[in-house]
Formats: C-alpha cells, structure tokens, sequence
C-alpha cells in the first residue's frame, strides 16, 4: 500500500492532477481509497495531456476544402447492376465472410428506459425488444442464404452484464449463442476546464465512453479481430443498436464493395430537408469523410446539384459495412478525439460532491466516420429512409419510439 501511494504520488505530482491525492485523503471508506490509487495507477498521463491540449484547439474542419461525393442509389439500379452486386454479395455472404457488429453501449436513459437500450420495448404488440428485432434479421438471413452470420455486440462497462443476462434470459432468441459474442467499449478520463482529472460521486476517476470510433480499438484490444480472422470473416457491417430497421446483411451493398474494389461502404438516405440536424457524407480535402450539421453553411446545406437535389444530402445512418484489412489498418491507428461540454458531477478537492448546473467538462470522443478518411475511397449505397433507417433516440418527436415503431409497422405490413 505504501508503495501504491508512493508511486501515486510522483505520477500525480509530475503531471498537475496533486487534488486526487487530496480526494483520496478525503474518502471516508478504505476500500474507496483503494480503488482510486488504482485507477490513477491505470491513468496514461501523456494521453491525458494530449486530450486536454486538444480542447484548446479550434476545429480542424474551418481550413479544409469540402466537396459533395459521389454515390449509387439503390433504387435506381437497372437489373443487369441490380442481379450483378446481388450475386457476387450472395456468394461471399453464403460463403460465410461476413459478421455483424452491433454497437450496444449505451443506456436508455434518454427513453425512460432504465436498462441497456437494447432491451428497450419498441411498444409492438408482439412486445419485441430492440434486441429481438436484430436477431430477426439475422434469422432471416439464415433462412435465405443458410449460414449462421457471427453477430458481435459491442456493450459498456455500465451494461454489459445486465445485457448479456437478458440474452440468456430470452434464450439467445432463437440465434445460435456460439455465434453470439459479447465485448467492451473503451472508455476515457472526463476533464475539468482547467485538465484536471475528475472523480465522480464514488469516489473512482470520472469516464465516459470513448465514442463509435472507439470500436476499432476495442475489436482489437478484446480479440474480435483475432476470432473473425479464425472464423474466416472477411467483411463485418458495424451499425448502432437503436435502428429498427437496419439491414446488416445487405447483399447489394457487399456486392457494390466488392465490384468497386473499396475497402468500405456506407448506406446513406437523403436529408428530409436541407437543414435536418444529420451528417452528412462528402469529401474532405480529397478523402471521404462526414461533415457534421454544425460545420455547414446555410448556404451549402441548401445549395442544389445539376439535378435539382441537394449537393450534401446523403445523411449518415450509421450503417457501415468494412472489410477485415480495413478494420486492422484503423485499429492500428488513432483516430483525432472530439469534444463535448458537458456537465458532470464530481467530488471536489474538500471531499464534496458537487453537482454543477452549468456545463463543466470535456467528455472526449472518436468518430466512426473518421476511419474513412484513412481509405483511399469509400462506396456510398443510398437507400429510402422508410425502408432502412427508423432510429430509436428521443423519447419523443423526430426518431422516437413512436416514429421508429410506425416505420417498422408500414414496412412489414407493405
């Protein structure tokens, strides 16, 4: 223990953060004190100096050159395209190069639901989860091409028990449970103003989750990568939990991939209306990449192409398929960190607590669009938003359960 303490104390002397000893001093319970030693012992310093050093910088985006990308619509594709992607996607699908990820890290706090957003009751009458609606996808792609697609869910510190009980309480759904593999997000130090650590309410450092971009990171670090490559998995499509409507297993976009030889694709709809708080796909000082609706003008959010449609219309839908190359070549690296504001309660340097009513410190997260840029090009699907994107998000308005519910009801029973 004298040891701990000791190092503790050079680490946090050395690099600004003395308050964790104050607050270590201050709890009143030695199993606390414990833990915290532990965590700082765990804490990558220069990372922290570099989080907080990022949070001084402008955006990078203001000096980049932004151009509209290129994309296929789905809809359009004569039949000879449509029969031609379709097949060579069949093929590799039944051949079993693909996986599915899910990212499930998060709460459904937002909703009202007090459990992994996952688990969230859409309001069907059949009372489906969000987590059975998935796998039904994945029954059908078995019924329809006879293989058993490998499906990773990617959890949280916070859920991951608590979602792995509620598959095995529902009997996997009808799925396969060795084809069902769990794994962690990564997670970040949450900083004050002034790039201090925080400590929140129990007395253990402050985290937050390390955002979408963080799942390459993740697959690497808890061996994902490593038991595709044993599976022989050759592509996975990475979406989020809460998109009723997602089509994972997606021949035509596999096939699209395939025939234009890119290393990534996207699925895209158009935005509802030019300022629609969506990101959207483009290219960035020559890469593709997604411009977020923060970063557009007015006048770019409504300026039109040559055929009368919007010049940055394809909305981001968090529908990405990668090739296993792709997934190692991102994983190596480390995609730039975002920041948001937010507010968080801490235990303060005198031992209390303290919960601010103003927005107090940086969260820091990576973007799953961020990869792209590290590709040389990307394929970009558009498909109709009624068929393929009904996002569970708000517990009212746009992109509730009550939107997402009448889009899945509309589409199954058309």
């Amino acid at each position: 223990m004298e040891e701990k303490l000791k190092q503790v104390k050079e680490a946090t002397e050395k690099n600004g953060q003395e308050h964790l000893l104050n607050i270590y001093n201050k709890l009143p319970d030695e199993e606390k004190r414990q833990e915290l030693l532990d965590d700082i012992l765990t804490v990558d310093f220069k990372q922290v100096n570099k989080l907080y050093d990022i949070s001084k910088q402008p955006p990078a985006f203001k000096n980049s050159v932004i151009e509209p990308i290129s994309y296929v619509d789905k809809s359009k594709l004569s039949k000879t395209e449509y029969e031609d992607y379709e097949n060579i996607g069949i093929k590799e699908i039944k051949d079993g190069k693909l996986a599915v990820v899910t990212m499930a890290g998060g709460q459904g706090t937002r909703l009202g639901h007090s459990g992994p957003k996952g688990t969230f009751d859409l309001g069907l009458d059949t009372h489906k989860s969000i987590f059975e609606i998935l796998t039904d996808t994945l029954i059908e792609a078995r019924k329809e091409y006879g293989v058993d697609i490998p499906w990773y869910i990617m959890t949280s510190e916070e859920n991951n028990d608590e979602t792995q009980k509620f598959f095995k309480d529902h009997n996997f759904f009808g799925y396969p449970k060795d084809c069902i593999t769990f794994f962690k997000q990564g997670k970040l130090p949450m900083l004050s103003t002034d790039g201090k650590l925080l400590v929140n309410e129990d007395g253990r450092l402050k985290e937050a989750a390390d955002g979408h971009g963080g799942i390459f990171k993740s697959l690497l670090n808890d061996g994902m990568i490593y038991d595709m490559k044993a599976r022989n998995i050759e592509w996975a499509f990475i979406g989020g939990v809460d998109n009723v409507l997602v089509k994972p297993v997606d021949p035509i976009l596999l096939g699209l991939s395939i025939k234009k030889n890119v290393l990534a694709a996207v699925k895209s709809i158009v935005k509802a209306h030019p300022h629609e708080k969506v990101g959207v796909f483009c290219k960035r000082d020559g890469k593709p990449s997604v411009i977020e609706y923060s970063e557009i003008s007015k006048d770019m959010a409504e300026e039109l192409d040559e055929n009368g449609e919007l010049k940055y219309g394809e909305s981001n839908t968090l529908c990405n398929l990668f090739s296993l190359k792709a997934i190692e070549k991102v994983s190596e690296v480390n995609l730039p960190y975002h920041i948001a504001f937010k507010k968080a309660s801490y235990i303060d340097k005198n031992g209390e607590i303290v919960k601010p009513s103003e927005p107090n410190a940086y969260k820091f997260e990576a973007f799953l669009f961020d990869a792209f840029e590290i590709l040389d090009d990307i394929a970009v699907l558009r498909v109709k938003r009624e068929e393929e994107f009904a996002p569970v998000k708000n517990a009212e308005g746009a992109d509730s359960p009550e939107t997402a519910r009448k889009l899945y009801l509309d589409f199954h029973n058309s």
